[in-house]
């Protein structure tokens, strides 16, 4: 464990460039801004981010009494305090319950999101409004645990379930926190995690009675696994986790178990070659996409639904495996593996069965060249294109996939 955290850990001299750039940073925008004081949030006020993460998190918090009842204008007011301090800097705004903005400062990206600077739950009238305080709730119990902490986010990383974002469905930095609270080392967390039950409920505040949290936590909050946020008891903190991911966890803790492989630490790129070997005597279909600019969980989501448009185009080459591969910042990968790679001129399409008399009447109206097979009227048509690649390039024009990605082509 000593050599991965030697490698995972922020060394003292990256930790210096980190203080002085984010305190010039707050510095700056803070002149700017009224009724408000921006502090850094995230990892980083936890002290458990990861060597090269210079993806700061930052909450502008605004004053309570003075701006509560212009919440929807906080977004606007953010947004004239940066301009003001940072007026050369590009600054992206990105939608979200409460609008929050991007910006890159001498090569660290900053996310700064307005909030009010609350004292209770009771006084939170967003979502938003409660994240600085469990910044508050994981300091409060992780003196001893940054090492562990860190250990933990390197390993989700490395397998791909790291991320509460839709297209990943995994667990976001807080949940991991949480856990690594409840269970006390990330040793334990992956014991537990190979024997976690589908339904199942951690609720490290015991917010409610044993057995009781479903019962109380509305169903449209349950999931794979309840995670009871510590700090607020109707939140279910892991609500996005997958059933994919869910497994992946299981059975990926139960490997590095067996042996404590430290390859389990270290994140593998996406391999073609790998692929290639999987397809054997099959063929590969392999798509590299630009995506659209925008909020990574959204970019994401629009990935997959070109996938999934994709996979049911592709039926009648017989798929043997598909997927994508996209990770914020990186090249989009799309890709399928298939028994053909051309089909027949001439498609044998199946029509409504003989006792449907109007259905029959249309269909053959439709059809030139129809006979009946198996209780069906059946048409022969002809196939406009055959080749696996005319057909995908064909696909790529579908307006679906144009508005969901800004470049795709067949690798």
């Amino acid at each position: 464990m000593k050599e991965i955290l030697k490698r995972i850990k922020p060394k003292k001299e990256e930790i210096v460039e980190f203080q002085k750039i984010t305190e010039e940073f707050l510095k700056k925008l803070n002149k700017k801004l009224k009724n408000a004081e921006v502090v850094l949030g995230g990892s980083g006020a936890k002290g458990t981010w990861l060597t090269k993460n210079h993806d700061i998190d930052c909450f502008a918090r605004f004053d309570y009494d003075e701006c509560s009842h212009k919440t929807m204008e906080l977004s606007d007011m953010l947004e004239e305090g940066l301009k003001k301090a940072f007026p050369k800097i590009k600054i992206k705004r990105v939608h979200g319950s409460r609008d929050y903005f991007q910006l890159l400062y001498k090569d660290f990206e900053f996310e700064v999101v307005p909030v009010l600077k609350i004292r209770t739950l009771k006084e939170a009238l967003n979502i938003t409004d409660i994240s600085p305080l469990h910044a508050d709730w994981v300091n409060k119990h992780t003196k001893k645990l940054k090492d562990e902490i860190l250990l933990a986010k390197q390993f989700f990383k490395a397998q791909k379930l790291y991320g509460a974002e839709s297209h990943i469905g995994g667990f976001s930095g807080y949940t991991l926190e949480i856990l690594m609270i409840h269970y006390g080392s990330f040793e334990n967390l992956l014991k537990a995690a190979e024997k976690w039950k589908e339904g199942m409920v951690v609720d490290v505040e015991k917010h409610y009675p044993k057995k009781d949290a479903l019962f109380n936590l509305n169903k449209s909050k349950h999931s794979i696994l309840t995670l009871i946020d510590p700090i607020d008891k109707c939140r279910n903190a892991l609500a996005a986790l997958t059933k994919e991911k869910f497994l992946l966890t299981k059975k990926v803790a139960r490997q590095y178990l067996k042996n404590h492989d430290v390859s389990f630490f270290e994140r593998k790129p996406f391999d073609i070659q790998k692929l290639q070997k999987q397809a054997k005597k099959n063929h590969l279909l392999l798509l590299k996409v630009d995506p659209l600019e925008g909020k990574a969980d959204v970019v994401g989501m629009k990935i997959i639904k070109v996938h999934d448009h994709l996979v049911r185009k592709l039926q009648d080459y017989d798929i043997v495996k598909s997927g994508w591969e996209w990770d914020k910042g990186e090249q989009g990968w799309i890709y399928a593996i298939l028994g053909k790679n051309e089909l027949p001129k001439i498609e044998e399409r199946v029509g409504p069965p003989t006792h449907l008399k109007e259905a029959v009447h249309a269909f053959k109206k439709k059809h030139k060249k129809t006979s009946v097979k198996k209780m069906h009227v059946v048409a022969e048509v002809r196939r406009e294109f055959t080749l696996l690649d005319d057909f995908v390039k064909n696909v790529f024009k579908d307006k679906y996939v144009k508005e969901k990605i800004k470049k795709i082509k067949i690798y």
